[in-house]
């Protein structure tokens, strides 16, 4: 272990050898070596930095005095790109030194240009020379166009609709899709308003799907629109499908009050796929097949078609009817008098 002693001893031993170093003839000559490099250098880079060079600069952009009934559904980009040509000390000086000050819009100088307001490049040209040296050429300016969009009070609400792709492993399908909110509030001027339907969100890609699935999506964006929120929590309930067959009686339909329509069988059988959380609950009071007495008139042939399904539940798919055709006869009322 060092004690203080031999501490000092290794520290003034130390200094001893640089100084010895630096007071031997190598070391001057390889001091002044360096010191001419460093001449070279500092030579060579004043002329390189004496040329002209083109570069790129971001400048904030900000947009001041937007009252507060007012919605911007397209605001100004953050900043501004601008392609400046110049010599290399001057760029230099704007990399290293300079902090350009943002570009302020005032909303009140274009409250009277209707709402969708583009901002002249000549002004932002005008606002942006007098941040730069006199030498300085200011060459371009990054998006060429810059413009915002804002609407006072026009406003409607939209249904919230899925966009977007689910592919589901078999004998899967969606049961249902839950949206919360089912509807948000969208802002823009009139003209883009009337067009605008449901707020879409932004495109959902899933691969062999089993399971439910929940998401917090945001709204696909409208060029001119504002959605408020600009998200929806999503929920796509995934069921399994599973067989049944009920037994459903075939009704006539606009029959004279003297008649009455007998099939033979009375009844078909519906054989159907549904999601197991609604394979209890469905029955054959959901299912309803009706043939018009006027179609009976006019068919010609000897049996009824028994496959005329009225109305079928929501969460059924892949009917089947059997038979598809039935037997008939249209009987005349007996009335017996008092």
């Amino acid at each position: 272990m060092f004690d203080k002693r031999n501490i000092r001893i290794y520290y003034l031993k130390t200094l001893e050898r640089i100084r010895s170093f630096l007071l031997s003839r190598n070391s001057r000559e390889f001091l002044i070596f360096l010191f001419f490099v460093f001449v070279s250098f500092c030579f060579w880079l004043l002329q390189v930095l004496n040329d002209d060079y083109e570069t790129e600069f971001s400048i904030p952009l900000r947009l001041k005095n937007v009252p507060s009934d007012v919605v911007l559904t397209s605001e100004l980009p953050d900043e501004l790109r601008i392609g400046v040509k110049d010599r290399g000390t001057v760029l230099a000086n704007y990399m290293l030194g300079q902090t350009f000050y943002p570009i302020v819009v005032d909303f009140k100088d274009y409250e009277d240009k209707g709402s969708r307001v583009r901002i002249p490049v000549s002004a932002l040209m005008k606002k942006i020379s007098v941040q730069l040296n006199q030498t300085t050429k200011l060459l371009t300016i990054r998006p060429d166009t810059v413009e915002f969009i804002y609407t006072k009070g026009k406003a409607k609400k939209v249904p919230v609709k899925l966009q977007g792709k689910v592919a589901l492993d078999r004998q899967y399908y969606i049961s249902d899709i839950i949206y919360s909110p089912d509807s948000v509030m969208v802002y823009a001027p009139q003209e883009i308003l009337d067009t605008i339907t449901a707020a879409y969100t932004q495109a959902l890609n899933f691969e062999d799907v089993a399971d439910t699935i929940r998401r917090r999506v945001n709204l696909a964006d409208v060029r001119g629109a504002k959605f408020i929120p600009s998200f929806d929590d999503v929920t796509l309930l995934v069921d399994i499908y599973a067989e049944k067959s009920v037994e459903v009686p075939i009704r006539g339909i606009n029959f004279p009050p003297d008649k009455v329509l007998r099939t033979f069988p009375s009844k078909v059988q519906v054989t159907f796929q549904v999601g197991l959380s609604h394979f209890k609950s469905i029955t054959s009071e959901d299912f309803f097949i009706g043939v018009t007495y006027e179609s009976l008139l006019n068919n010609k042939g000897e049996k009824c078609p028994g496959s005329n399904l009225k109305s079928i539940p929501r969460y059924v798919n892949h009917v089947r009817l059997n038979p598809k055709e039935v037997d008939y006869l249209i009987e005349q009322r007996i009335k017996f008098n008092d």
